[in-house]
């Protein structure tokens, strides 16, 4: 099928740019994800016994000695110095979730529990050494991650964001972070029109459970809420067999995530499971339960759970096409957790002033990820200065405002891909609208882009034009 093969083009040219022209895996040392994020899936996910997963959690920690030496040799290049920074302070947090799934194998019989142990401390030894190879690197090291412009062009151009260009997506950027702050500013004479919005918002800061243990609670509470909510008012179909888990950000990635995130289950898994994870903090930051405020809460969980990434997600795993499996166009995964949150509100949840006050102060976040996304790879902009100017428009936590910019340079295109994907959803919406009339059904519009998996959105707009197949109904 034609459909399926541009598909598969479209992936190739976006694979084939990142291995030949941005080549970050030969600039940048990635290996505590590559033990990271396998460990804690297996640790975080209940798909069999607890005893079965710790001896494959073993297996794994045996083979991180050899894992290491080997990953060393794709340093072919000089090495990126912020890059190699933030793999050493992700390198120092890993000894710690080796300890955590020791202690969850202490029941275990005496032989798996030595097996175990020793498999975390020679793991642990061959993090030490690492971490000396990385600081070794650091006397070479070069200070350049910026794309520049005519690569950066070219890697938008690749991406078919429905025929935008950089200087145009800059200037939507610009745009949404006017039209937000003014829809902000109006939520906060909603919720007191004689307190200055600063002091509105500082406020609504301060409404946070007391601990973080009770925030990850509402953060469950927040995320079934809106599960019922779709399902009473037929905004979109839900599967029945769906799972998600709420837990607390691993260390080694609370750096480089600094609010919340979601892993979806692994392709072909019988008894799929999402994992949606809280970030309690970054670096111990004192005011970090201002970021986890109720408010904030039901936005993010609607971003990340339901009708977001975990219901996108857990739909999008079903397609019987690999070509759609195997793809995962940010605009479209990242833009409906985005679009979710308008539409929900939209739909009557949690549609009060200060839901509304934090879902614009989210997308004032994510209208300056455009803006540091294009100015940044362009090299306009530095990360110091893009970190002071988020703090500036955003009143993040410093902390936080840091762990953002670094992780959006070795990061290209991706995060101005929230935004942007929502205001192409929304422009998709409106143009099915004017196409269908009164025949427009917006569950029926929701479920086919779910069921289109997680496409281009140009692609989607494909689909309803009828290619590929008949258009969605």
């Amino acid at each position: 099928m034609r459909f399926e093969r541009d598909i598969e083009l479209h992936n190739l040219r976006l694979e084939l740019f990142d291995l030949e022209v941005q080549r970050v895996w030969a600039r940048r040392s990635t290996a505590i994800d590559g033990i990271g994020d396998p460990l804690f899936g297996l640790f975080a996910r209940d798909f069999a016994p607890l005893d079965e997963r710790l001896a494959s959690i073993a297996s794994r920690m045996e083979a991180i000695p050899r894992f290491l030496a080997e990953h060393r040799t794709r340093a072919q290049e000089p090495q990126v110095r912020l890059w190699q920074e933030l793999e050493l302070e992700s390198a120092a947090e890993m000894p710690a979730l080796f300890d955590e799934m020791v202690a969850a194998g202490g029941h275990l019989p005496a032989g798996e529990q030595r097996r175990l142990i020793t498999a975390a401390d020679r793991a642990k030894l061959a993090v030490a050494d690492y971490e000396t190879f990385l600081r070794g690197t650091l006397a070479s090291a070069v200070d350049e991650w910026p794309l520049g412009r005519e690569r950066y062009d070219e890697l938008v151009a690749r991406r078919a964001f429905d025929g935008l260009d950089a200087d145009r997506i800059l200037e939507i950027g610009y745009e949404q972070l006017a039209l937000q702050r003014a829809a902000r500013t109006k939520a906060a004479r909603e919720i007191d029109p004689d307190t200055d919005e600063s002091a509105v918002i500082e406020r609504q800061k301060l409404d946070h459970p007391a601990t973080f243990d009770e925030a990850l609670n509402a953060y469950r509470d927040a995320m079934l809420r809106a599960r019922s909510y779709l399902i009473e008012h037929d905004i979109v179909s839900v599967p029945d067999d769906e799972r998600i888990e709420v837990v607390p950000t691993p260390e080694y990635l609370r750096r480089v995530m600094p609010f919340a995130a979601y892993f979806d289950a692994p392709k072909f898994d019988p008894a799929p499971q999402g994992i949606y994870i809280i970030t309690p903090s970054v670096d111990g930051e004192a005011g970090a339960m201002r970021e986890h405020n109720r408010s904030s809460i039901s936005n993010t969980s609607i971003h990340e759970a339901y009708p977001g990434h975990h219901l996108q997600l857990s739909v999008a795993g079903k397609h019987p096409s690999l070509s759609r499996l195997t793809t995962q166009a940010p605009e479209f995964v990242e833009g409906w957790g985005m679009y979710s949150e308008q539409m929900m509100r939209e739909q009557g949840f949690d549609a009060g002033p200060d839901f509304r006050l934090s879902m614009h102060t989210d997308a004032i976040w994510r209208a300056c990820r455009i803006i540091l996304d294009v100015r940044m790879h362009r090299g306009e902009i530095g990360v110091e200065e893009a970190e002071n100017w988020l703090v500036e428009q955003t009143g993040f936590e410093r902390a936080n405002a840091r762990a953002e910019v670094r992780r959006y340079t070795y990061t290209p295109t991706y995060q101005l891909s929230y935004l942007l994907g929502k205001v192409l959803l929304l422009q998709l919406r409106a143009d099915e609208q004017a196409r269908l009339g009164a025949a427009f059904s917006l569950r029926r519009f929701h479920d086919a882009l779910l069921h289109n998996g997680s496409l281009p959105i140009s692609f989607h707009r494909r689909r309803f034009a009828g290619e590929g197949g008949p258009a969605p109904a």
